[in-house]
C-alpha cells in the first residue's frame, strides 16, 4: 500500500510540474529543482537529540544566510573529520566512533545543508563543501571520512580547494555519476524533456560543470593524497560499480569490496580496517 500511494504521489506530482512547464517554465523547473534538493528525512530537533550526539560538545557555525551544526568528541591533537549522507545527519557515525576513538583522536562530525540541526531546505554538493571548508580551517583535521553523497562530498570539496592539511581520506558507498542520480529523479516523476534540460542547465549555470564533469570519478582523479574506498556488492542504494568508477581514477586510493553490509556499510571489520588504514604508519 505504501509502494502504491508513493507512486501516486511521485507520478502526480510529475504531471503537474510538466503541466506548469508549458504556461510558467520558469516556475516549473524552480518547483523540479526544489523537490529533487529537498531531504525529506535527516532533521534533528534540538529538544531530542539522538543519546551519541548529546555526549559532545557543540560549535554552530555561519555562512552567509545559512548555520550548521558541528558536534565534537575532544581527544588529542589528531582529528578527524565525519561528513554524512544524502537524508542522514552527525547521528550516523555512532557506529565507527568508538573504533576511532581508541586512537585517542578527537572527532568531529557536520550536518550537512538542510540536515540535522543545519538550516536551510536546499541541498547541494558545493554548498555542502563550503561548510566542510569552514570546518577544516577552524579544526584543522588530518583525516576526511565520508558516507554517501557526504563522500562525494569529500572528493568534490578536495578536488576543488586542494587543501594541504588533509592526510587521508576514507569513502563509504559513495556515487560517482550525478547524471544517473538526476535522471532516476527524472524517471521517478516521468518529468519531460523541457524539465530536464532545465535541470541540468541549473547544475551547468550555477556549479559551472556539465553533469559528465559533476561526478566522483572527474573528482577523484584530481586527489594526490592517499584514499581508503569501500563499497558493497549488496549495495541498492548506490550499486557496486559507482564505487569501482571513483577507485579507477584515484592514483593513491586502495578499494574495499564488502558483502552483506548494504549501503549503511555499518561493520566491526570494516571499521577496524578503516582504522589501520588510517592509524598505522607504514
Amino acid at each position: 500500500m505504501k509502494k502504491l500511494t508513493f507512486f501516486i504521489f511521485t507520478k502526480s506530482i510529475g504531471l503537474y510540474i510538466n503541466f506548469l512547464s508549458f504556461v510558467f517554465p520558469n516556475k516549473a523547473s524552480q518547483l523540479a529543482y526544489a523537490f529533487f534538493s529537498e531531504p525529506r528525512e535527516g532533521r534533528l530537533s534540538k529538544t531530542n537529540l539522538p543519546e551519541i550526539l548529546q555526549e559532545a560538545q557543540s560549535e554552530t557555525f555561519h555562512l552567509d544566510e545559512h548555520s550548521f551544526q558541528t558536534y565534537i568528541w575532544k581527544g588529542n591533537d589528531t582529528i578527524i573529520l565525519l561528513v554524512h549522507g544524502w537524508e542522514s545527519n552527525a547521528s550516523r557515525w555512532e557506529n565507527i566512533l568508538p573504533y576511532l576513538k581508541k586512537s585517542g583522536s578527537t572527532i568531529i562530525a557536520i550536518d550537512g545543508p538542510a540536515h540535522g540541526l543545519s538550516s536551510g531546505k536546499e541541498f547541494s554538493i558545493p554548498k555542502y563543501a563550503e561548510f566542510i571548508h569552514i570546518a577544516v580551517q577552524k579544526f584543522k583535521p588530518q583525516y576526511l571520512i565520508g558516507h554517501s553523497m557526504g563522500g562525494k562530498t569529500c572528493l568534490y570539496y578536495q578536488s576543488v580547494y586542494q587543501n594541504d592539511l588533509l592526510k587521508k581520506m576514507v569513502i563509504l558507498g559513495a556515487p560517482s555519476d550525478f547524471k544517473i542520480i538526476l535522471h532516476n529523479y527524472i524517471a521517478l516523476l516521468s518529468l519531460n524533456s523541457k524539465i530536464s534540460k532545465a535541470l541540468e542547465d541549473h547544475y551547468l549555470n550555477n556549479f559551472k560543470l556539465s553533469l559528465e564533469q559533476f561526478s566522483g570519478k572527474m573528482f577523484a582523479s584530481k586527489l594526490n593524497i592517499k584514499g581508503f574506498i569501500a563499497h558493497d556488492i549488496d549495495d541498492t542504494v548506490v550499486l557496486f560499480e559507482e564505487g569501482k568508477k571513483i577507485a579507477s581514477t584515484w592514483k593513491n586510493a586502495v578499494f574495499i569490496e564488502t558483502k552483506g553490509l548494504g549501503h549503511s556499510m555499518h561493520d566491526a571489520e570494516l571499521y577496524e580496517k578503516v582504522s589501520r588504514f588510517l592509524f598505522e604508519t607504514e
